[in-house]
């Protein structure tokens, strides 16, 4: 079972050939919220991928970190670079008690990557963690067949729905796209 981490909400949208990803920029301890303008979405590798977490910051750095090496031992393969850091994240008695939830893509892939070893790629090429995740996931599905919105478009537009409704989520975003212009 994958677990919902409180205080965030990630979402990445890939279409006509495009890919956004973005990250609200609050972070809660309990019921306080302690910050209102953290960046939890990141370009990796020279920009040819985007992260995100939910989570731990540090566990999430650490991850970031991970990450990054596995694609340095398999350059331009995402899918082998994630499957070989969720084997990692498994097996590894260090990485699985780390608590946070990754969202990496690129140009061709979307995955969720956790600690109980999910490795998870959407049909439909939208994927959304955190607490606010089942809003904006669900607000991205609905906005998808719509030929006039971007994958910027529908990121910000579900993200603020989401922000709407979950308290863990806030409506200062971070937004990146591949490819960079």
């Amino acid at each position: 079972m994958i677990t919902t981490f409180h205080g965030t909400t990630i979402l990445a949208v890939r279409k006509h050939g495009r890919v956004a990803m973005g990250g609200d920029g609050q972070v809660s301890i309990g019921d306080t919220i302690m910050k209102g303008h953290s960046v939890k979405v990141r370009a990796l590798k020279g920009g040819r991928i985007l992260a995100g977490f939910a989570g731990s910051v540090a566990d999430a750095l650490t991850l970031f970190e991970r990450f990054e090496e596995k694609f340095d031992r398999y350059p331009g393969n995402l899918t082998r670079a994630a499957t070989e850091l969720a084997k990692d994240w498994r097996s590894d008695r260090y990485l699985r008690r780390l608590e946070a939830l990754l969202v990496v893509a690129d140009m061709d892939h979307v995955f969720l990557l956790s600690g109980t070893g999910e490795l998870i790629e959407p049909d439909d090429g939208v994927l959304a963690i955190g607490s606010g995740g089942t809003y904006a996931l669900a607000a991205a599905r609905a906005l998808l067949p719509d030929e006039r919105l971007s994958a910027r478009d529908i990121v910000e537009r579900s993200m603020a729905i989401a922000a709407e409704i979950c308290v863990y989520t806030n409506s200062h975003l971070t937004v990146l796209e591949l490819p960079t212009a």
